[in-house]
């Protein structure tokens, strides 16, 4: 072989084939995209879409001065909302502790039987949320703050369920292994091996739903709940907008304070 020959390369970082299906891939995708935005909205009246600005500026406008006298009115409400986030995390947390227990692996009594009712207990909890409890709480029994009460302990169950059955399957094993070695019952074991490692994440886990239940309780009072939602809901349907800004400040206010409690 000659020496002159020059040897050149084009380094790629596809092949031909590889190129041309990720081509077609961005393609397909891009035509699902289409299809799919085609059919969200061919209801759509792009008239309203367009006019959407002027009347968020108009409504924007009326919300302004808040009308601070309304804040007397809501006390009561608050309180109902603090309660139904507090009781509702209190109750939901006593529910879902046995539940993750049997959920996991090294504490549940049946793998075959108990393990699965306590999993599909924690994924039915967290699949429906807390204000489609509360609507057929209150379908059920009537409105009022005791609906609210038990839709957010039905969707806490969920979360905190599925939390804690994850930490005790990593607990450490050792420490249960020295318990077992002093011939220690199982309910001892339980107690002194199993509980104390896995409160500090119940403790935390707790707090942490406790404050995602403030938020969410303010607006169950819009399906008949109770707390600040009903006065929301009908500052809404008569159209007083000062009056839902001042809502909202106080919902807001809430929020915050329940943050900076968390975080303590």
């Amino acid at each position: 072989m000659s020496t002159d020959t020059v040897y050149s390369s084009t380094w790629s970082k596809r092949t031909p084939k590889q190129g041309l299906f990720t081509f077609m891939a961005w393609v397909l995708a891009l035509a699902f995209i289409s299809w799919t935005f085609q059919v969200m909205t061919q209801d759509t009246i792009w008239e309203f879409v367009t006019d959407a600005p002027n009347r968020a500026y108009d409504i924007g406008s009326r919300m302004v001065p808040p009308d601070w006298s309304f804040v007397n009115q809501l006390w009561w409400a608050l309180w109902e909302t603090l309660n139904i986030a507090t009781l509702g995390t209190a109750l939901g947390t006593i529910l879902a502790i046995p539940v993750a227990f049997l959920a996991a692996r090294n504490t549940t009594p049946s793998t075959r039987f108990l393990r699965p009712l306590g999993l599909f207990i924690i994924v039915a909890s967290r699949s429906i949320n807390s204000l489609i409890w509360a609507l057929l709480l209150v379908s059920i029994r009537g409105p009022g703050v005791l609906a609210g009460i038990i839709a957010i302990a039905l969707r806490s169950i969920g979360f905190i369920g599925k939390l804690m059955y994850e930490s005790i399957e990593e607990i450490d094993h050792s420490q249960v292994e020295a318990i077992e070695a002093t011939g220690a019952s199982k309910s001892q074991i339980m107690a002194w091996g199993v509980v104390p490692q896995v409160a500090p994440t119940l403790a935390g886990v707790t707090v942490f739903r406790w404050d995602i239940n403030i938020r969410e309780s303010t607006v169950l009072g819009l399906v008949g709940a109770g707390g600040l939602g009903v006065k929301l809901e009908s500052a809404l349907n008569t159209l007083a907008w000062p009056k839902v800004t001042m809502l909202l400040i106080v919902i807001l206010a809430t929020v915050v304070v329940s943050e900076w409690i968390t975080m303590k």
